[in-house]
């Protein structure tokens, strides 16, 4: 069975099908709080979660006590869920011990208790290993992550940010969603966040805007990268570096930081398909900034060689990649990638 996305997963439980068992698969922890949240909210009455609400840990708990409660009538409440964290742990047991595990679960799952639901949680499993095909063939196997391609990620965050504007008893314009996606490149945890402000912000009026959004966020970030714009065109890595050091210090996030570069990329790009003469109120309607903003987009986008924008905006999705797939520092990502996008070499 293949993943279903968390919106499939929640049509899916709207329409009261049982579910004996999901697995959570992926790093997003907004997504997979999402799922949580709805899982509980459809099997587990708020009055009942002291009593169907238990979590296992793989790391700590025998698969023997998962199972056993898994086929014991919860009190005080009609259905339980048993969240089972850090599953991919389960793969580093020896092959002998696996295999029991994986026996149970199947056996388990061909004949599960009608009160309970098994919601196995892991940021990654080895789909080789029979461990993972038998957990992604006998559950509803749930993707927790959008997509490795940022402008991927962008666009599938925007509904979602969407839903969580009127979660938090707000409504967000598309167009101001678009530019929040975009500039917090699609983080689904730091969107939220941002959102939860602005909702704030909006207070009584309820309405999040585009205006809003410049206001509370981009301008914070985003129109802080156009500095480096001018230190990028020069290939001055020494002033570049410098400038992102600063950032940091400041307490820049890098994955707000890169998400910020990209846009600017892609602006630098958009303006230099502008037909020449291009007026600023004509450029700010067709970059969708404000007109200053976008004059100065158009001026720096003649000092960069279209091939360095390109190679740039590729640089910055490999540096993406590197980010989410830990093992070196944030620092170290956002040095390279900049001391990258300036250095004569690239020219």
């Amino acid at each position: 069975m293949g993943a279903v996305s968390p919106e499939q997963l929640l049509d899916r439980l709207s329409k009261g099908k049982p579910v004996p068992g999901i697995l959570l698969l992926g790093e997003d922890a907004y997504l997979r709080d999402l799922c949580r949240k709805k899982i509980t909210e459809t099997y587990v009455p708020e009055a009942s979660r002291d009593w169907g609400i238990k979590r296992f840990s793989a790391d700590d708990d025998e698969i023997s006590d998962v199972l056993g409660q898994a086929q014991t009538l919860p009190m005080l409440a009609t259905q339980q869920v048993l969240f089972i964290s850090d599953v991919e742990s389960w793969e580093r047991l020896g092959e002998e011990s696996r295999d029991a595990l994986v026996k149970q679960i199947s056996d388990y799952l061909a004949d599960p208790a009608p009160f309970s639901v098994l919601v196995f949680e892991a940021s990654a499993l080895d789909q080789r290993m029979r461990l993972a095909k038998t957990l992604m063939e006998k559950t509803v196997t749930v993707s927790v992550k959008l997509s490795d391609d940022p402008a991927e990620r962008t666009r599938l965050a925007v509904p979602l940010s969407l839903e969580m504007a009127r979660e938090s008893g707000a409504e967000l314009d598309r167009d101001a969603a678009e530019e929040l996606c975009e500039i917090l490149n699609g983080e689904l945890a730091n969107i939220h966040t941002e959102i939860e402000k602005l909702a704030a912000y909006a207070g009584e009026r309820r309405k999040i805007s585009r205006a809003d959004v410049d206001l509370l966020v981009v301008s914070a970030r985003k129109y802080e990268v156009w500095d480096l714009a001018d230190m990028l065109a020069a290939r001055q890595p020494s002033r570049a570096l410098e400038f992102l050091d600063g950032l940091l210090r400041e307490g820049e996030a890098p994955a707000q930081l890169l998400g910020a570069l990209a846009w600017m990329y892609r602006k630098l790009i958009e303006a230099q398909e502008l037909p020449m003469g291009t007026g600023g109120w004509q450029a700010a309607s067709r970059l969708k900034m404000r007109q200053d903003k976008a004059e100065l987009a158009v001026r720096q986008s003649r000092k960069f060689p279209r091939s360095q924008l390109t190679s740039g905006l590729e640089a910055l999705y490999e540096a993406d990649n590197r980010l989410k797939s830990g093992g070196t520092s944030q620092r170290a990502v956002m040095e390279f990638l900049v001391a990258q996008l300036a250095s004569p070499a690239a020219a």
